[in-house]
């Protein structure tokens, strides 16, 4: 193995600097840091995609959070601490006379409010839901993350996923 220690590459005057190979690695260690300061690309790339679904329907009465199904979780395992994780969640919801909160946990760890979540609806009909959130986790191990939810309040129970709706859970590693 070689070393090279300079303050600075630059190219010649009119031509590209080029690191390595096509089917080179480029390593970056652990604590080191690349700054773009200028037009660089490639940061922010989606690196994987993690999704599950669940198309049963769903019934809580419960005041407090509560998974709608242990299907409705993805696990991710990050590539980088300093990557981002976009979690979208999509489902329906009914209820009567009741609010539904509802939101997202990285592993035990509420990323909404933690009374009313992300969102919350009130229902008479079938309400389409969308979630969606940009987690920074500064963590390369296993990640969980799960769709909760919870009864606002009414004597009424709330349903999830109705009429043959499937709800989905979607996570995506992003390039840091």
């Amino acid at each position: 193995m070689s070393e090279l220690k300079v303050n600075k590459i630059s190219p010649r005057s009119g031509t590209d600097v080029t690191l390595g190979d096509s089917g080179d690695t480029i390593t970056v260690p652990s604590g080191a840091t690349i700054t773009n300061s200028g037009t660089a690309t490639g940061f922010g790339k989606v690196l994987q995609v993690v999704t599950a679904t669940d198309s049963t329907r769903r019934t809580t009465t419960s005041t407090s959070w509560v998974t709608s199904s242990n299907t409705l979780s993805v696990t991710i395992t990050p590539s980088s601490a300093s990557n981002k994780i976009f979690i979208e969640l999509n489902t329906s919801l009914f209820g009567v006379g009741l609010r539904t909160y509802t939101t997202i946990f990285r592993d035990s760890t509420n990323l909404g409010d933690a009374t009313y979540g992300m969102s919350q609806s009130t229902t008479g009909s079938w309400v389409g839901l969308g979630m969606s959130y940009l987690d920074s986790p500064s963590s390369t191990s296993a990640i969980t993350y799960q769709f909760y939810w919870q009864n606002g309040g009414g004597a009424s129970t709330a349903y999830m996923n109705g009429d043959n709706g499937t709800a989905s859970i979607t996570a995506f590693e992003i390039a840091g």
